[in-house]
């Protein structure tokens, strides 16, 4: 159960060569709803969005998976590409013979998450991009410089390291999972705008002012997605945006935009429940 009392199952679903584990929470959905699939972020497992699930869970149906080479699910021999975690995402949605979902993602999750509206339009209700960017341009240059510096060393005795190590099939694998994260951050990626444009779904982009993306660009991927006109004469467009004061992307503890999840959720209930364009 979870902590809000509500059923959860587990278990692993065969998906692109991996064996996915996953999580479902909550009451099946009702007429007008979609279950919510939430992505977590680098060195992250569904453990760590417990607090996101147990609120979410408590009114809808919720879907969390450890995603390539994170805690439960053991890697396979490829990169690891937000391309294939969108897809690896969309093929735990059919085995688990879900058509539809709203999408939510956190970072590295974040990107999956747009990318899933990208590739697999068919499965996104709406979509819910949290301290992610469709470029690596809107990335904070600060991060761009530390990355190639990363080394699996850094993380001797850190949360991240521990909750691998007590989680993962091969324990012994943390250095790979760091390479092949540190390979992902040095790739640069600039999505074509027309792909973001192209995406019909109603979009919430949500970042912190001091997050590791760049707050300007969080307002362009919010106009890409159709946000930005004068609502006043224009009525709302699908887009939604949130730029979440005095906070960062995950450090130091207690000011991250996942520890703000009393200023969060209600603004993502509220855009999750919302009725469809030309029901208002």
């Amino acid at each position: 159960m979870t902590d809000a009392g509500t059923p959860v199952t587990t278990g692993y679903a065969p998906v692109n060569g991996l064996q996915m584990y996953h999580e479902v929470h909550g009451p099946e959905p009702g007429p007008g709803s979609a279950p919510v699939l939430l992505l977590h972020g680098a060195y992250m497992s569904t453990g760590d969005l417990a607090p996101l699930v147990s609120v979410l869970a408590a009114t809808r149906q919720v879907v969390v998976a450890d995603l390539q080479a994170h805690g439960r699910t053991a890697d396979v021999d490829r990169p690891l590409t937000y391309e294939g975690m969108a897809d690896d995402a969309a093929g735990l949605l059919a085995h688990l013979g879900i058509g539809s979902a709203d999408v939510m993602g956190y970072s590295m999750g974040g990107a999956a998450a747009l990318q899933v509206a990208v590739r697999h339009p068919d499965v996104v209700r709406r979509l819910v991009v949290v301290s992610a960017t469709h470029s690596s341009r809107g990335m904070q240059p600060e991060l761009l410089e530390m990355v190639p510096g990363i080394t699996p060393e850094m993380f001797a005795g850190s949360p991240m390291e521990a909750s691998y190590q007590a989680l993962a099939p091969g324990p012994g694998h943390f250095p790979v999972l760091v390479q092949k994260l540190k390979t992902l951050d040095e790739t640069p990626f600039d999505w074509p705008a027309e792909d973001i444009s192209g995406i019909a779904v109603p979009a919430m982009v949500v970042a912190g002012d001091a997050d590791a993306v760049r707050a300007e660009h969080a307002v362009e991927l919010f106009r890409l997605l159709g946000g930005g006109g004068m609502g006043d004469l224009t009525g709302l467009s699908r887009a939604r945006l949130a730029i979440l004061p005095g906070s960062t992307h995950f450090m130091p503890p207690g000011i991250g935009v996942l520890d703000r999840l009393d200023w969060l959720l209600p603004m993502v209930l509220a855009f999750l429940d919302e009725p469809p364009e030309g029901a208002r």
